[in-house]
């Protein structure tokens, strides 16, 4: 190794073999790379823009949402037809054909509003409480609904019906059950309790106090006030009252634009407490938010037509298997999709086939309580 003097007095050391070192590489190593994108002089160079995949994820999945969306808007097109069109003596486009579809249009709206209702709220209720089983009746809106018609008839015989017939009993009837449903939700998820489990459970108990309130007051009823009622309990689109709707859809179509502007939320509510907590939002005030809009929905729903215990589990259970994905933007609108074909497809079976004129929860409490079972079993717990 040999000694040399660079000009500026500092000593570089050279290799035996007579070379000199540079005094650049003398100051230290080589400066790194510039990072891409960057150009020799400094300059930024103008990169391409990942493609962002957004909702649907990969272009497989969005093709497969795409079908899957077309597919259950032309089953929902064939059976509003078939209501529609089907026994209609006129011929087709006739002047007299659409006087009678119109009369049935009614019945058509009824559904979609029922359909919005039961998916909306099932899903959201489903995401606020993490458990894809339950469904928003736990809370005992229809037990309350149930009592509510069963005393009318009690205490004023047949004429009862009649009473909570109409608008002013229709937000009555809505009212109290909003009302029963926030309180109990603001008793239960404050406080010293502060517990979904508990409010769950505190649900299930009082649903079932309520019902048996109403078995025993049916017991005493006479055989004919007794059929009276029992119309009145089973999910019937015919009992919708055509004055309701101009009011009830407003509220409807607020409450679920509301749930589907704040499905991101949805989306992180999906990952649990801790992780909404961690995540910045509030998850016990975002869980009272999605709770009264639910107990909102369920209220229109039952007041409107009447119980239907399976539809929501139904129509939740197939939006998640079809979908297959946790994004609620495009849970909810194929979960409306589903319970608006299934709500369709069971009139009109038995509007025209068994002649039983609207009770569309005959066919919906039995393929939805096997859905139940066979979703129990596959999982082997709740």
């Amino acid at each position: 190794m040999s000694e040399n003097t660079s000009s500026d007095g500092r000593i570089l050391t050279a290799p035996a073999t007579g070379s000199v070192t540079h005094p650049a590489e003398a100051q230290g190593p080589a400066p790194a790379e510039a990072p891409a994108g960057v150009g020799p002089g400094g300059s930024a160079q103008r990169s391409r823009p990942q493609r962002q995949s957004g909702p649907f994820g990969e272009p497989k999945h969005r093709r497969r949402y795409l079908w899957l969306v077309g597919g259950l808007l032309v089953l929902a097109a064939l059976a509003t037809y078939g209501n529609l069109a089907w026994d209609n003596p006129m011929p087709p486009g006739s002047e007299g054909f659409w006087i009678i579809a119109n009369m049935r249009v009614e019945s058509i709206v009824v559904m979609l509003v029922v359909a919005v209702c039961q998916a909306v709220a099932t899903v959201s209720f489903q995401t606020a409480t993490n458990n894809r089983i339950i469904t928003p009746s736990i809370m005992g809106f229809e037990s309350l609904y149930t009592v509510v018609q069963t005393a009318a008839v009690f205490f004023f015989g047949v004429a009862g019906v009649t009473m909570v017939v109409g608008l002013p009993q229709f937000f009555r009837q809505a009212g109290l059950m909003v009302v029963f449903a926030v309180l109990l939700y603001s008793w239960l998820l404050s406080g010293r309790f502060g517990n979904m489990h508990i409010m769950l459970l505190v649900g299930v108990v009082l649903g079932g106090g309520l019902g048996a309130l109403s078995t025993f007051m049916q017991r005493v009823l006479d055989p004919n006030e007794f059929d009276v009622l029992t119309a009145r309990l089973f999910g019937n689109i015919s009992n919708a009252q055509t004055e309701y709707l101009p009011y009830a859809i407003p509220i409807v179509v607020v409450c679920a634009a509301v749930l589907f502007i704040r499905a991101r939320r949805l989306n992180v509510m999906s990952l649990g407490q801790d992780a909404t907590n961690n995540l910045g939002l509030n998850h016990k005030r975002e869980t009272m938010i999605v709770l009264t809009l639910v107990a909102i929905l369920m209220a229109m729903t039952t007041s409107l037509v009447g119980p239907m215990t399976f539809l929501g589990f139904l129509v939740a259970t197939l939006a998640y298997q079809f979908t297959d994905t946790y994004d609620h933007r495009l849970i909810l609108p194929v979960a409306v999709l589903i319970g608006y074909t299934i709500l369709s497809v069971a009139y009109f079976v038995l509007r025209n086939i068994f002649y039983a004129e609207g009770a569309v929860t005959i066919i919906i409490e039995l393929v939805g309580g096997l859905v139940f079972l066979i979703v129990i079993m596959r999982k082997g717990r709740l």
